[in-house]
């Protein structure tokens, strides 16, 4: 199985949640080199806690249950 590692950056602010897609890299430790980039840039290094990674398999699904829309 080929996996990917999807970066996003996601702080909130009062009201405003904001997430932000940096990448897809190859390999999780791309992802952390790039961490340790952005959290020196303008804005990231307010929020550097704010970087996750999420692991996916190309060709799964990954959201399989549906939703329930609340608005």
């Amino acid at each position: 199985m080929v996996a990917v590692f999807l970066l996003q950056h996601y702080y909130e602010v009062e009201n405003l949640e904001e997430t932000k897609i940096i990448g897809i890299y190859s390999t999780k430790e791309k992802a952390e080199v790039i961490i340790r980039k952005y959290q020196e840039l303008p804005g990231f290094k307010l929020y550097p806690g704010g970087f996750y990674i999420d692991e996916y398999n190309l060709d799964e699904d990954n959201w399989t249950e549906g939703f329930i829309n609340v608005g």
